[in-house]
C-alpha cells in the first residue's frame, strides 16, 4: 500500500471517529503526539540553522584550545600565539610577528580580518599593527599576528595568550570585481571633500 493511501485511509478512519481536530485524531492514530511533533520541528529547525551556517575549515598545528565563539553572538574568535619554545616580548614601541599555530581555508566571497582585543589595547597599548590584517581566501598559510607595542611598558606574551581576534567577512574579491576605468566620474554632494572636511560637530 502507498504511502498516499496509507494516509487517506487514516483521515477517513479520523473523520469516522471524532469530530475533533481530524489532524489531532490522525496523528494520535499514527502515534505521534504534540510533544513529538513539537520535537520533531526543533530538531529541523536546528538542521536547517546548521546547514545554513558558512563552514569554516581550519587546522590546529598546535597545542592550544581549539578555535571557538566565547558567545554565541560574539563577531571574532580568540587568536593564541603559539610559542612552545618560550615566551616572547614585544617591547616599548617594538613589533613582534606572534605565530598562532592556524591555517584557514575559506568559502568563496569570504575573507578573516586579524584585529586587536580591545582589553590588550585599553590595559597595555597592544594592537594590531596592519588592523584589519587581511587574510585572503586563497591564503592557506599559517596566520601570523603583526603585533605593536603602543604602550609604555614592556608586554609578555606566553603560550596560549589570546592575543588577537578573527572575525570572518563577506568580501567582493577580484573574483566578482569588474574594473572598469573611465574618462571622469560621476558627482557627488561632497565631491572631493576629504580628510576632517565635515567637522567634528
Amino acid at each position: 500500500m502507498s504511502l498516499e493511501n496509507t494516509w487517506k485511509r487514516v483521515k477517513s478512519m479520523a473523520q469516522n471517529k471524532s469530530h475533533k481536530s481530524n489532524e489531532e485524531v490522525m496523528l494520535r492514530s499514527l502515534g505521534v503526539d504534540k510533544d513529538v511533533l513539537d520535537k520533531i520541528e526543533k530538531e529541523s529547525l536546528n538542521a536547517v540553522k546548521e546547514n545554513l551556517k558558512i563552514k569554516i575549515k581550519y587546522t590546529n598545528n598546535s597545542d592550544n584550545k581549539e578555535l571557538s565563539y566565547k558567545h554565541l553572538d560574539d563577531s571574532g574568535m580568540d587568536l593564541r600565539a603559539n610559542l612552545p619554545g618560550g615566551d616572547m616580548t614585544v617591547s616599548v614601541g617594538k613589533i613582534q610577528l606572534v605565530p598562532t599555530g592556524l591555517h584557514f581555508e575559506l568559502p568563496e566571497s569570504m575573507e578573516i580580518q586579524v584585529r586587536p582585543r580591545s582589553g590588550l589595547a585599553a590595559k597595555h597599548g597592544i594592537t594590531v599593527l596592519n588592523t584589519p590584517g587581511t587574510v585572503d581566501r586563497g591564503y592557506t598559510g599559517e596566520i601570523k599576528i603583526i603585533l605593536i607595542n603602543l604602550g609604555d611598558k614592556d608586554f609578555l606574551i606566553k603560550h596560549g595568550d589570546r592575543v588577537a581576534q578573527a572575525v570572518v567577512s563577506p568580501v567582493i574579491s577580484g573574483r566578482w570585481a569588474n574594473l572598469i576605468k573611465v574618462p571622469t566620474l560621476s558627482t557627488s554632494k561632497r565631491g572631493d571633500g576629504g580628510f576632517g572636511s565635515t567637522g567634528i560637530k
